[in-house]
């Protein structure tokens, strides 16, 4: 197979999960396309003397649940899955891709049902496990981006395989003047979005949780966020394109929600509970070598110069509170049109950071 699988399985295994020996780690495989990554991390695993166990999870398994289950069935938390959160000290998701339109015929209240259940897996790998998150890239990965699978493959590699300490040094840096700010302002096409931070800190995602990685965030105090905000990019979630996606707060609760495209489904979600509606995270996309728009979460709000906001749970190590069974980024593209205030201060402009 191509090496490069091998040396990003060892890089996935000794830097993101520093792995030690003992430790067991759930190795979850999915779709078959992942296969050769699989092996680089099983590979690594043992080397590092740890206990590799691989699941295997598909969204073409789970359409069939969506179509013929109860409402009992897709609200079930599947038992297996949440023990192997409970019995690993490591997790490594290696996510292949699927057809992005797999579940267009499945009703927006059943697919938001289901959806909360996988929350709850989510929640628990969070809190549970040292984790790390991959989009494994395949044919299907490259026709949602609109391109040919030889160059998102090498987006991937190119993003991935960095020079990773090097990378986080100059963004830990970067985080020393953001954390002396306590307000922050963005403005754009159809955006003025304003929100205290004061009291939460700017971290940073330096290849330990995703890869590829890149990304500096924070939790605004929920309360304080106001204004409103327009998304270039589509949102994207279980498989739903969500267009021109216009949300506003006010006095931090989500007033308004709209899109072009499955509005129902933008609004179950954000319904999903009391927490969903408000912003758990706020982030700037860092990784330069990720260029391209791909209509996937993990890969996207890596995009250097981008911008996102995730509705629904914060992550208590920044100091954010909110929590929800839902963490749904969403990015924004600013690189042509649109600044980050830190104080009043710019600290990104049109894709170029000022820092």
């Amino acid at each position: 197979m191509d090496n490069r699988w091998r040396q990003l399985g060892a890089l996935l295994v000794d830097y993101s999960a520093e792995v030690k020996p003992g430790e067991k780690v759930m190795i979850a495989m999915g779709e078959v396309e992942s296969c050769p990554l699989v092996r680089g991390v099983y590979e690594a695993v043992v080397r590092a003397g740890g206990y590799p166990q691989v699941q295997f999870l598909s969204e073409t398994l789970r359409h069939q649940l969506l179509k013929h289950g109860s409402p009992a069935q897709l609200s079930w938390v599947p038992e297996i899955e949440a023990y192997g959160m409970e019995w690993a000290d490591v997790y490594i998701g290696l996510r292949g891709a699927s057809n992005l339109h797999e579940h267009d015929d499945i009703p927006s209240e059943r697919l938001s049902l289901n959806q909360k259940a996988m929350g709850k897996i989510s929640s628990l790998r969070w809190e549970k496990t040292r984790w790390c998150l991959v989009r494994v890239p395949n044919a299907s990965f490259a026709q949602q981006a609109e391109t040919d699978e030889e160059t998102i493959t090498e987006m991937f590699f190119n993003a991935s395989l960095l020079d990773w300490p090097k990378e986080s040094a100059k963004w830990w840096e970067w985080t020393k003047v953001l954390n002396k700010g306590s307000t922050v302002r963005v403005t754009g096409k159809d955006t003025d979005l304003r929100f205290s931070v004061k009291g939460r800190r700017w971290l940073v995602a330096d290849g330990k949780a995703n890869m590829p990685d890149g990304e500096i965030w924070t939790a605004p105090v929920e309360s304080t966020v106001e204004g409103e905000i327009y998304f270039e990019f589509p949102g994207v979630l279980s498989g739903r394109l969500m267009h021109n996606i216009r949300l506003r707060w006010k006095e931090g609760r989500l007033v308004e929600a709209s899109s072009s495209t499955n509005q129902d489904f933008l609004r179950a979600v954000i319904a999903t509970d009391a927490g969903a509606g408000f912003i758990g995270e706020f982030a700037m996309g860092t990784n330069m070598a990720v260029n391209r728009f791909c209509k996937d979460i993990l890969i996207d709000e890596k995009i250097g110069g981008t911008i996102h906001v995730a509705l629904g749970r914060a992550y208590p190590k920044c100091g954010g509170t909110n929590t929800s069974a839902i963490h749904w980024d969403i990015i924004k593209d600013i690189r042509r049109e649109g600044t980050v205030l830190v104080d009043g201060k710019p600290v990104l402009k049109n894709g170029e950071f000022l820092l």
